[in-house]
């Protein structure tokens, strides 16, 4: 054999292999992932296509008439809670946290409530209710099941389906799982075994008895569905509406208007959880960890009710042999955002960053240590109010070295008033010999014309950080401080402008001045407090700079009228606490400080300079 025809023999053995390699390696494994793709974007539909969205329902009349209603699953939506429940059979939810009923149409979770946790401060007032039928206005529920493959076909169950108690227990307890039974008459028996600890997760069990003479392969979803759309504070430090933890994409969220408007999104992830977060509440889906899942965030409007879902189907196929049965777990979280449960949830069950469902807001790193700390105060102190002002302290003796180093150069700048004065004379025509003098001055005695400003500026993210813990978490909701305060994350509930209630009308229902008129009487204590603490220096010489200074505090004790009673209280005591401090820091570094002498001389009316 010659050269040339080993060399030809070589090239097509080394092509073959190529090619061989190319379809092995790259092509085949494309196609693979690209065939499953179709076919979990198939499930995806199909899954889609079950929810259990209301649709208007004409009927006529024996008299020609017609009329309309509107349904959900054949059954029609009611305007009462009680109505929707009995229209269909239930068992029975009784845990200490938790108290509501699984519906046997569908086999779903529709119906719960929060026991420990009522709407007002009123002891009457009725518990927080999360759930609601797909039968009620603003349906809101949870739900697990099976879709088929793309080009496979089984009888499954779906949102009408009529499921049976297996067993005698027909109560879901921490103690007692509840196993419900549907056979699809057609050789299929599925299970749906619900079991709940004592606070808000469910661990559902879905299992299939293949009593047919071939396999059964089948993908498991959940989903959490929400009718309307519900209502937000719409405020930047804190989301509510479809949120999610997946894999790579890290924490997922969208606003209600967002998702509307992208109609849908879908995210491959391995493990993770996603469902609806509200201020206080919270429900998530979430099969077992690293489990390979596309997810779905979508939106649709049928009836003229907006439909949003948020869903997941496992990648990895469930193939049930004759005679064997198969089942798959899930896990649902239903409740109150409480940060300890949470927490514990995501070490015991592995669930990837589950603390998410809590906002924390951008200054996290600040936010949850703020947060443990007043937990911590309050476990001590037995009241959320005074573990604030406690707090406030902490900070303050925190940050007393730049404190102390600010107020010593506002004292010494207060010793040179004199000589400031004498170079603004000298060079009143030449300002930039007067800056020259000003900073020669400066550098002489040691003085840092703008170290004035840091105690301020260290509040900032402080401030921001606590008005996040008090408005987002749910341990300050409801938190009574004393007399009138029973909510420190609610507004003062008193008014001024009524006299305390003397007056019998709603100020805040003016227009475009209504929002600006809610002041309690806290706000009224945090102005004075931040006018007493200007007082302790003079007011500047430039009148512009004078009457903005002066305005500050009315300014400011109407924009926080409105802000959570928890935070204003902060706000008047940390003024409080600087004045004493400011007034011993400058005594102490030689300064006159006339604090009384100020304040009665800003109620002296001010001669009034006539023309010569």
């Amino acid at each position: 054999m010659n050269d040339n025809n080993r060399n030809m023999i070589l090239a097509i053995v080394l092509s073959v292999i190529v090619l061989f390699g190319w379809q092995y390696f790259i092509a085949g494994p494309q196609m693979q992932r690209a065939q499953q793709q179709a076919e979990l974007a198939a499930a995806q539909q199909k899954q889609a296509e079950t929810v259990l969205a209301p649709k208007i329902v004409t009927t006529t009349n024996a008299d020609g008439t017609t009329s309309t209603i509107t349904e959900v699953a054949g059954v029609p939506v009611y305007a009462d809670t009680a109505a929707a429940l009995a229209a269909t059979p239930r068992v029975k939810i009784d845990t200490p946290a938790l108290t509501g009923s699984i519906n046997l149409m569908g086999a779903r979770l529709d119906d719960l409530k929060l026991k420990g946790y009522r709407e007002t401060t009123n002891k009457d007032s009725p518990i927080i209710s999360l759930l609601s039928p797909v039968s009620q206005k603003g349906a809101y529920f949870v739900e697990q099941g099976w879709v088929t493959p793309q080009g496979t076909t089984a009888k499954l169950p779906d949102g009408k389906s009529q499921w049976t108690v297996e067993g005698a227990n027909s109560t879901l307890t921490p103690t007692t799982p509840v196993t419900l039974k549907y056979d699809n008459g057609e050789g299929l028996i599925f299970r749906r075994t619900f079991a709940l600890d004592p606070h808000y997760m469910f661990t559902v069990t879905q299992s299939i008895e293949n009593q047919t003479k071939a396999p059964v392969t089948l993908l498991p979803y959940a989903r959490a569905v929400r009718n309307g759309t519900p209502p937000v504070q719409n405020f930047f430090v804190l989301h509510e509406g479809p949120v999610g933890v997946l894999g790579d994409k890290n924490l997922v969220s969208f606003k209600y208007s967002d998702i509307q408007k992208q109609q849908q999104s879908d995210v491959d992830s391995n493990g993770g959880w996603l469902g609806f977060t509200d201020k206080y509440w919270a429900t998530a889906v979430m099969p077992e960890p690293k489990t390979p899942i596309a997810a779905r965030y979508s939106w649709s409007k049928p009836a003229a009710i907006d439909v949003y879902q948020t869903s997941y189907v496992e990648k990895t196929p469930v193939t049930i042999a004759p005679g064997a049965t198969g089942q798959n777990k899930s896990y649902v979280f239903a409740g109150a955002k409480e940060e300890a449960v949470i927490a514990s949830y995501e070490s015991t069950y592995g669930i990837d960053r589950l603390e998410l469902l809590i906002d924390w807001g951008w200054f996290q790193i600040l936010t949850k240590p703020m947060f443990y700390l007043l937990r911590f105060l309050n476990g001590v102190i037995g009241n959320f109010g005074l573990a604030i002002l406690t707090l406030t302290i902490i900070v303050k003796a925190l940050f007393f070295p730049l404190a102390n180093r600010s107020y010593a150069s506002m004292a010494a700048m207060r010793r040179v008033q004199p000589e400031m004065k004498a170079i603004q004379e000298r060079f009143k025509d030449d300002r930039p010999a007067q800056q020259q003098a000003t900073m020669e001055l400066y550098k002489r005695e040691k003085i840092n014309p703008i170290s004035g400003c840091w105690p301020v500026l260290i509040q900032i993210p402080v401030f921001f950080s606590l008005y996040t813990v008090i408005f987002i978490s749910l341990e300050m909701r409801q938190a009574p401080f004393f007399g009138w305060i029973q909510d420190l994350a609610s507004p003062d509930p008193t008014n001024i402008f009524t006299l305390f209630g003397l007056i019998p009308w709603d100020p805040t229902a003016l227009p475009f001045v209504g929002h600006f008129l809610a002041l309690g009487i806290w706000p009224v204590i945090m102005g004075i407090t931040m006018w007493v603490q200007m007082k302790l220096n003079p007011p500047p010489p430039d009148p512009t700079q004078a009457m903005i200074f002066q305005f500050m505090p009315v300014i400011f004790t109407f924009m926080l009228g409105t802000f959570p009673a928890g935070l204003v209280i902060y706000w008047a005591w940390n003024n409080t606490l600087s004045v004493t401090q400011q007034w011993f820091i400058m005594k102490r570094h030689g300064a006159e400080v006339n604090l009384l002498g100020n304040i009665v001389n800003s109620f002296k009316r001010k001669p009034v300079d006539k023309a010569s």
